[in-house]
């Protein structure tokens, strides 16, 4: 008889942050050598922007369709297929000879990674009780803040040793390597040989506000209110996100003139920082569930002060000491992770896990679109001024998106302070 795991579903956690870590560390292997290939490929600003904006072009289509991918396929199946899909991309840059190829294996990276949270989402709801989705989330967003951390020491090495292409190479395996243990144990709960009955029934506990047959088409998620507040709030947020992964390494390069060593030195700093605030805001936000009324009540409080604690990123270029230039990243980048985590956690304690990828996928459009405005705007304004704008615009994006969330979740009657409700 097969022996039977203790605490499996860490196990699972365990390679949900894995490959969320794995994805952030080919995402960034381009933002870390970024100065090198813009000058062997000759590109200006413009153009480097312009190639960020096909990869969240096709990151914004393929978060709705992987969404609905992952609730058709399964997780399991699902996540294996966007993981080989998205290494292999990465492994391809090393061709690269040109703005045009350059683009095109960014599509194709593009194409791949969304699948990655469309699935570790549901697995979140299929694997864990909702006093505890919200640590969950954050140690997915810890993953990719220390994907972010490891990427920028690591590629600057061997970008150093190697050459910026073969940095590609040596990220892109990493994916391959995971897939082993992932298909070795990945199930659902109710089919796992490995699961104590003790187990299931800590993931089966706690409340929900959904029925459990609630299958939504997208015509009805969109005609939801709380689809529209969680989906403004990433459009308003996630762009600050996108701009301290793909412009900060060329920021810390092209304006604070730092050196590619200087780099691998203290740019994992920011990520790191983002990792606390990721762990952090998700914990406090489980603990507050209870106390709150309702596991949605109990997101909003550290959202509030993290949305308005965002504008001090104002002061970012305006500051002549590197170390307190440093902290003051570090502290933005813990606030935007802690807003982040409970922004994404509020998807698990609303809707069953059959159709979370479904409505992550939607949610996500947010996301993308609002990415791929803002590389424009933010290549536009670096290449014609500096980067001191982009701070100032970003300053105020959260608490513009906590404005809209929150009244949207409030005509949705999400912020009631009940356990249980249904639609």
């Amino acid at each position: 008889m097969m022996r039977k795991l203790r605490n499996l579903r860490w196990y699972i956690a365990a390679l949900l942050f894995t490959s969320t870590v794995i994805n952030y560390i080919d995402r960034q292997t381009l933002s870390v050598v970024a100065p090198s290939i813009k000058h062997d490929l000759h590109l200006s600003q413009t153009e480097y922007g312009r190639i960020l904006q096909i990869f969240l072009l096709a990151y914004t289509v393929m978060y709705v369709v992987s969404g609905f991918l992952v609730d058709r396929w399964g997780t399991r199946k699902s996540l294996a297929i966007f993981v080989a899909w998205w290494s292999a991309a990465n492994v391809l840059h090393v061709f690269a000879r040109s703005a045009a190829s350059l683009s095109f294996f960014r599509l194709l990276l593009g194409i791949g990674e969304p699948g990655n949270y469309s699935a570790a989402s549901r697995a979140a709801s299929e694997w864990f009780p909702p006093k505890e989705r919200a640590f969950i989330n954050g140690l997915a967003n810890a993953g990719s803040a220390i994907g972010a951390v490891i990427s920028t020491p690591l590629v600057a090495w061997l970008a150093i040793r190697h050459g910026w292409r073969y940095a590609f190479v040596a990220t892109g395996l990493l994916g391959f390597i995971w897939l082993v243990p992932w298909l070795l144990l990945y199930r659902p709960p109710a089919e796992h040989p490995l699961l104590t009955e003790a187990e299931l029934e800590i993931i089966r506990s706690g409340p929900t506000i959904l029925r459990p047959d609630f299958k939504p088409t997208l015509a009805e998620l969109l005609r939801k209110p709380d689809i529209w507040g969680q989906l403004l709030a990433r459009f308003f947020s996630d762009p600050v996100w996108w701009f301290y992964l793909f412009w900060l390494p060329s920021f810390l390069q092209e304006q604070r003139s730092f050196t590619l060593s200087q780099l691998a030195f203290f740019g994992w700093m920011p990520y790191l920082a983002s990792d606390a605030g990721g762990l952090f805001g998700g914990w406090l936000s489980d603990r507050l569930v209870l106390r709150a009324g309702s596991p949605v009540r109990a997101r909003m409080i550290p959202m509030v002060v993290c949305a308005f604690a965002m504008p001090i990123s104002l002061f970012i270029p305006h500051l002549r000491s590197t170390a307190g230039m440093l902290a003051v990243l570090c502290a933005v980048t813990f606030f935007h992770m802690a807003w982040k985590t409970n922004l994404m956690t509020i998807t698990n304690d609303v809707y069953p896990a059959h159709c979370v990828g479904t409505v992550f996928g939607v949610l996500m459009l947010g996301s993308g679109v609002g990415g791929f405005l803002f590389q424009g705007i933010t290549a536009s304004i670096v290449q014609h001024f500096s980067y001191n704008g982009v701070f100032v615009i970003m300053g105020f994006l959260h608490p513009a998106a906590f404005v809209v969330c929150y009244c949207l979740l409030r005509r949705a009657g999400l912020l009631r302070s009940v356990t249980e409700s249904s639609l």
